[in-house]
């Protein structure tokens, strides 16, 4: 009946195990449960379970109740030792059960050899707790230090089946376990990762509000403010300042400042070398203090003239830099034991500064360039208006050599129609003699046949004078009006371009005569133009006046030619003489305005130029030329033959 009642208080504790294994999630509690059912079957006030670590060969005594020797912490891991030293490490090593007697481990000891570290028991037995693997998951272990109770061989069958059944649980467990412990080491890491995000939004947020700053146009004492609420809300701030540097006069300035104890900054302004903005500025690296660390930098000398407050409980500065080039230094310091600044505050500080370096120099460039735009506008609102004024000097240079041409053409033709007119005088004059002699000898009745007739020859001789020379006054005065109504209006008009350019050339009579120069002329007789024969008129007289000024001397004979053809509806006007011609760094200022070779001499400036914005405006053609010293000059006009069909299309 015994041995009936012992079997089923096995199987009841067998499932029991069984229940605990899956409603119990501790796997030290789990082992208590064991514990106190195996101490209703057998003998087990010494008891202990040891799991081992594959990974690192350690073991922890999870649960362990003795009589004779103190309980080691559950969570210290403890090297294995080797089999012949521990019986648990043989049983685990070899994953095989182990009973040692009292006589076995005094003749250990007589041999010189300990079995084990804790006290020498009567009876212990010790069973592998094994996976599926058949790898050791640890060992269980029960003793006895009463010479009365030792452990029999049902005792250590039934010791090897619970072992078993533990196995099995405990590996149940031991995966909970790892489950949970995984699930606890990924939700820490999750609540960093979390807190890391969470910290480099705040982070995105606030560089994003630098730029913003940066790009608005706001005064020193604003954006201070702004830059320290945005640093305040990433760390403690309450101390904070901005020092900027000067490189032009090596000066620092603190345009922002607050402080718990002092109500303003030392100074507003320094010399570089004082203070810990100075040391922080030359190191170009972010710094980390405290009280001690202060103290001896000023003791050293390597800050000079520490100014403020020294009482501080940490202290960080990082400079404001742009490809090494400094604008400042950020400043945040404690004077509370509390708030001590850690390396990741003085990185997090740093890159801040490196980001507010770039807003700065954003800014100062930005001003820059608006001052800049400002002064460049100021200054092409004083070139439009010197350019302005040019131009309407220059249009009243150009109208006066137009009308200084037109007044040398009159004083031309008004000494040309002198002489003619001047015959017509004196013969009038001589025929008014004659005719008062005639009367008064037919008064006295002298009046002959002879007399008569020489009257007669007289009047007609003086009648064939007048004539002739108005005549030619006429023809003069005629080609000169034309030319001059021509030179003086901006009208289209249909004109023979041959007849046009003779009466040109007879205009320009006074300036040829006495010179020994020829103008030879072809152009096709029944050329017609409907143009602007004003410009065709102040072109070839701007040619020719500057040949004769420029190209020969006084008494320089010499040739102009003119040579006219039309090719489908384009005017090629070629004009050439031979006379002195012009080096390549001249003609390059040919048409250039007041440009002249003969200042004082003749010479305006302004000839060639009225040519070439005539050619390539009125007549809407270009205009080439070619010359060299000694080779005379040639111009090359082209020309639409109509412009009436131009100026529809445009």
């Amino acid at each position: 009946m015994e041995r009936l009642d012992r079997l089923e208080a096995v199987q009841s504790m067998l499932l029991e195990i069984g229940q605990m294994s899956t409603s119990c999630s501790d796997i030290t509690e789990f082992i208590a449960a064991v514990h106190r059912a195996l101490g209703r079957i057998m003998y087990a006030a010494n008891f202990y379970v040891a799991l081992a670590d594959r990974e690192d060969g350690s073991v922890r005594f999870v649960y362990f109740v003795d009589e004779a020797d103190a309980p080691p912490d559950p969570d210290e891991r403890i090297r294995l030792a080797s089999p012949e030293q521990s019986p648990t490490a043989w049983v685990l090593l070899n994953r095989r059960t182990l009973v040692i007697t009292a006589d076995d481990f005094a003749a250990r000891e007589s041999e010189g050899m300990r079995w084990g570290s804790g006290s020498a028991a009567e009876h212990w037995m010790g069973c592998p707790l094994l996976d599926q693997n058949h790898q050791a998951l640890g060992a269980i272990v029960i003793q006895s230090y009463d010479k009365g109770v030792t452990y029999s061989e049902e005792d250590q069958a039934l010791f090897a089946l619970i072992a078993n059944h533990v196995s099995n649980a405990l590996q149940g467990l031991q995966s909970m376990d790892r489950l949970e412990r995984a699930v606890q080491e990924r939700t820490a890491a999750l609540a960093i990762e979390v807190s890391e995000r969470r910290r480099a939004e705040q982070v995105q947020h606030a560089l994003y509000q630098i730029a913003s700053l940066s790009a608005q146009a706001l005064d020193t004492d604003v954006l201070s403010a702004s830059l320290h609420r945005i640093i305040g809300e990433l760390m403690v701030a309450e101390n904070f300042l901005i020092a900027l540097y000067h490189p032009e006069t090596e000066e620092i300035s603190i345009p922002y400042f607050v402080d718990q104890k002092d109500k303003e900054a030392p100074l507003q302004r320094f010399p570089f070398g004082k203070a810990m903005c100075s040391y922080v500025l030359a190191s170009k690296q972010a710094q980390l203090h405290d009280a001690g660390s202060f103290q001896r930098l000023a003791a050293s000398g390597l800050v000079r003239e520490p100014l403020g407050n020294t009482e501080i409980a940490s202290w960080m500065g990082a400079p404001m830099l742009v490809h090494e080039k400094p604008y400042g230094v950020l400043v945040v310091q404690s004077y509370d034991p509390a708030v001590v600044y850690t390396k990741a505050d003085l990185d997090l500080l740093a890159f801040m500064a490196s980001h507010v370096a770039v807003a700065i120099a954003r800014m100062q460039a930005d001003r820059a360039i608006r001052k800049t735009k400002e002064r460049l506008e100021e200054q092409n609102a004083a070139l439009n208006e010197a350019l302005h004024a040019l131009q309407e000097a220059q249009s009243e240079l150009v109208r006066q050599e137009k009308l200084a041409s037109l007044g040398r053409l009159v004083a031309g033709v008004a000494h040309e129609i002198n002489t003619p007119l001047g015959i017509c005088v004196t013969a009038t004059s001589h025929l008014v003699q004659e005719l008062k002699l005639t009367r008064e000898e037919l008064a006295a009745g002298e009046m002959t046949e002879d007399s008569l007739n020489g009257f007669f020859d007289i009047v007609d001789q003086s009648l064939r004078i007048l004539t002739t020379n108005t005549q030619r006054a006429a023809a003069l005065v005629r080609s000169f009006k034309q030319v001059a109504v021509d030179q003086s209006s901006d009208d289209i008009r249909s004109f023979n371009l041959h007849g046009y350019l003779n009466e040109v050339l007879l205009s320009l009579q006074p300036k040829l005569k006495g010179r020994p120069v020829k103008v030879e002329l072809a152009c096709p007789k029944d050329l017609v133009l409907d143009s602007f024969p004003g410009a065709v008129s102040q072109i070839v007289t701007n040619m020719v006046v500057n040949s004769l000024v420029h190209g020969f001397e006084r008494e320089q004979a010499g040739t102009i030619a003119i040579r006219v053809g039309l090719e489908g509806e384009v005017v090629c006007f070629d004009y050439a003489d031979d006379g002195a011609g012009m080096d390549k760094d001249t003609l390059d200022k040919l048409f250039d305005p007041f440009f002249t070779t003969k200042r004082g001499t003749g010479g305006s400036g302004l000839g060639a130029h009225i040519l070439y914005n005539l050619v390539t405006g009125a007549l809407g053609g270009t205009v080439r030329v070619e010359s060299a010293p000694g080779k005379g000059l040639q111009y090359h006009l082209r020309f639409p033959r109509s412009q009436r069909k131009e100026k529809i299309a445009a």
